[in-house]
């Protein structure tokens, strides 16, 4: 009953006439009917004057029937009726509260009959009726069932409001709570909007009571149903047997496999007979596929599965048919220096050697021919099944070029080839796949004095070359290039014989001498003494002067020349027409002996320096 009603009652009280009371009161007698049928308006209007003993038992009855609207304590009510917004509330009032249905969102199954907890949020609205919180009713209840919750253990519901860093938010009796991403499940998540919007149940496992924080967990509930499966999967492994799993994690080395509580790893090798780059190759999150155990450690904490063991080994399966000489196509799978893997068939591999790549002598690395994925044939070479071994051959494919060598290639012949690579001693030269021959460092040039072939030419330069020796058993060939010109030096021998004069210019003053350029080929050496003159002084560098060549050799490409001997030989010529002058004066005179010999001794002197 309202205040308002209330106050009305005792003024009617006041104002009635005593009325006599009836033995056996209807109120007593049927308190249920006698609040349903009592005329509300005319008491308020002092119509039906009411006696004091009857008010009594109407107060009576009002305290133990209906609640009081103006107590701030939680009052717990049944649903009555469920519309499409709100759930109508009876809690014995005047009048039946209404609450939003916003506010059972974490509890989808609600239906008329069950018991709700509610606080009165307005006594009266506009249409008399009361205004329920069923939120507030829970916050103030929240705490102590959280507390209670994880003193117990209890499970209980929650409602999945939103994704947050990290995890949900959870309503847990009207409290939001946290849910880590790490507690929704025992396996990894990877789409946390699934869960929103969802009623599920929790354990809760903290309580920050100084920020009033909450921590639950979905993942709680079913640990221990999985330890308990775990316990009974683990004492059941033995090695060879197979047992279905689920795809729980994929990584760059394997992939781990869900049996049912208990992981296992497929290491990348264990998944396929094939070479594979990735597991992912092989198999998809979530898929269910069937292992083999092939180990476990003593505790069976570490699990080793296989997925390929379960099909028959390609080696095995590979027919009797094939054979060595046979030709066989496949992919390239794995490139090494020394050689490169081919799979022919689906697990079966045989390597092609670099030596097999190709005809030539000069080897060189695999990635020059073959790439990772070309589809190529081959020639199998060797095959041991029983070591699952197979080796084959590209060059194979083509004729030797060795062949029919001496016809293509005879001593003599000039050809073009490409510069391979060096060594200290000369430069290989390729003429054709196949066919290298070598140019030794002497026969690179005929003038120039070379200490490394990379001072006369380059890798990949093409070079003029002759056949010089040509060895079939062994597959060499000894090519010249200076041998494509001719030699400068046979006309050189001619031009600069003993005896011949040239003028040049003094290049360089070096050790013991100097040097003089006589053209582009010709760089000769004056030693110290052939560089005086006549008037006793030593010629310079870039000082010009006539030279005598005193010595050549063709050979070795050396040439002497000398300054002195030009005007040391014209005196011995001046010598030779002074003497033969002075005899036929002689002859004319008569002369003494004496006197010839005095001016002979004049001359020899004069020539040996003297004064």
């Amino acid at each position: 009953m309202s205040e308002k009603e209330t106050k009305q009652a005792e003024v009617a009280t006041t104002e009635a006439t005593t009325v006599e009371a009836p033995k056996t009161s209807e109120a007593q007698a049927n308190p249920e009917k006698f609040l349903k049928d009592f005329n509300w308006h005319n008491y308020e209007e002092g119509i039906d004057p009411v006696d004091d003993k009857q008010l009594e038992e109407f107060e009576k009855l009002v305290s133990e029937n209906f609640v009081d609207t103006l107590d701030d304590e939680v009052v717990e009510g049944e649903v009555i009726h469920i519309t499409d917004r709100d759930a109508i509330i009876d809690i014995n009032a005047k009048s039946e509260g209404v609450i939003s249905l916003n506010e059972f969102r974490y509890n989808p199954d609600l239906k008329v009959g069950d018991k709700v907890e509610v606080l009165i949020d307005v006594r009266e609205d506009a249409t008399g009726q009361l205004v329920l919180s069923h939120r507030k009713a829970r916050v103030i209840k929240a705490w102590d069932r959280v507390n209670n919750a994880h003193d117990t253990g209890e499970i209980v519901n929650g409602f999945v409001k939103c994704r947050t860093k990290g995890g949900m938010i959870v309503d847990v009796f009207g409290i939001e709570a946290f849910l880590p991403g790490s507690q929704i499940d025992v396996k990894p998540i990877r789409d946390y909007d699934q869960y929103v919007n969802k009623t599920m149940e929790f354990k809760v496992v903290k309580i920050n009571h100084e920020f009033k924080n909450i921590v639950v967990s979905h993942k709680a509930l079913i640990e221990a149903d999985i330890e308990e499966q775990k316990k009974e999967i683990i004492g059941q492994l033995e090695k060879g047997q197979v047992l279905e799993g689920i795809v729980k994690n994929i990584t760059s080395y394997g992939v781990f496999i869900d049996l049912g509580g208990v992981d296992g790893l497929v290491h990348i090798t264990d998944l396929s007979w094939s070479r594979i780059n990735h597991p992912n190759e092989i198999v998809e999150l979530d898929q269910k596929l069937n292992v083999v155990i092939l180990d476990f450690d003593e505790d069976k904490s570490r699990i080793q599965l296989g997925l390929k063991q379960l099909s028959k080994h390609p080696w095995e399966a590979l027919g009797d048919t094939v054979k060595v000489g046979d030709k066989v196509k496949g992919k390239v799978v794995v490139i090494a220096d020394y050689g490169a893997f081919v799979e022919v068939e689906e697990g079966v591999e045989g390597l092609v050697h670099v030596s097999e790549m190709s005809w030539s002598t000069h080897l060189r690395s695999a990635q020059d021919f073959v790439s990772v994925g070309d589809e190529i044939e081959a020639v199998i070479l060797t095959l041991d099944r029983e070591d699952r071994k197979m080796s084959l051959g590209i060059k194979q494919l083509t004729p030797d070029p060795w062949t029919d060598i001496t016809s293509k290639y005879p001593v003599g012949s000039k050809h073009s080839g490409i510069v391979r690579n060096f060594t200290n001693f000369g430069v290989f030269v390729e003429l054709e796949e196949g066919i290298d021959g070598l140019i030794y460092i002497s026969d690179l040039s005929w003038t120039k004095k070379i200490k490394h072939p990379s001072e006369f030419t380059n890798v990949g330069d093409t070079l003029e070359v002759v056949v010089l020796e040509l060895d079939v058993e062994g597959r060499k060939l000894s090519l010249g290039h200076k041998q494509t010109t001719d030699n400068p030096w046979d006309k050189y021998e001619t031009e600069f014989a003993l005896g011949t004069t040239h003028t040049a210019e003094i290049g360089e003053i070096v050790d013991k001498g100097a040097t003089i350029d006589f053209n582009e080929d010709i760089v000769a050496f004056v030693p110290s003494r052939h560089l005086e003159k006549e008037d006793g002084s030593k010629l310079k560098k870039g000082e010009s002067a006539e030279f005598k060549i005193i010595e050549f050799n063709k050979e070795f490409k050396r040439v002497v020349a000398s300054h002195t001997a030009i005007f040391k030989e014209e005196e011995m010529a001046n010598v030779k027409a002074a003497v033969k002058k002075q005899e036929a004066q002689a002859a004319e005179a008569k002369p003494t002996l004496g006197d010839a010999n005095d001016a002979l001794q004049a001359l020899k002197d004069k020539m040996d320096g003297k004064k």
